[in-house]
């Protein structure tokens, strides 16, 4: 029972840990650690299109739409017509966007990614089955999820005090 403790309070720790720097992110910028990656995706992305980013984050369409419906809210982003394909809508950062970009405390997952990254391929590939199975163990083998560090579903909001989107166009 002593491993079975060991083992459970570390995964408490992972699932506190992602849970606080969640909060932080809400706390610091109004928006969640998803919405965070995907504004800042967006920014890296030539002609982003919700269906680009959906394939780059790993999620559906739908998904990466009702996010950006609520960075739109937040007059975070602006979609406009791609001169292109006029069918697409290019997503674009608004002022208020990519202050929240530069505002936001540096992300967990990028961490964890890059230290993640650094170790050898054989420790990578035990941490992953060892991951795996304890995914097995707690029935979560048939939850599709997206790659991402947060708790809760990834298209949960959070309502941060935004401004008015109108007074942004005065500025």
């Amino acid at each position: 029972m002593d491993r079975t403790n060991a083992t459970l309070t570390a995964l408490r720790r992972i699932l506190r840990v992602t849970e606080l720097h969640g909060k932080d992110v809400a706390r610091s910028v109004g928006l969640t650690s998803v919405q965070l990656r995907l504004l800042k995706l967006a920014h890296e992305t030539k002609d982003a299109t919700a269906k680009s980013l959906a394939v780059k984050l790993g999620v559906s369409q739908a998904t990466v739409t009702a996010l950006l419906d609520k960075l739109a809210a937040r007059c975070m982003i602006e979609r406009h017509i791609s001169c292109v394909d006029r069918r697409q809508k290019i997503i674009c950062l608004t002022d208020f966007g990519i202050a929240a970009l530069n505002d936001a405390p540096d992300p967990m997952q990028r961490n964890f990614a890059h230290r993640f990254g650094a170790l050898e391929e054989w420790e990578q590939s035990m941490l992953l089955a060892a991951v795996e199975r304890i995914a097995s163990l707690l029935d979560a083998e048939s939850l599709r999820v997206a790659p991402f560090l947060t708790v809760g579903e990834i298209a949960g909001e959070c309502q941060p005090i935004t401004p008015d989107c109108d007074e942004s166009q005065d500025q």
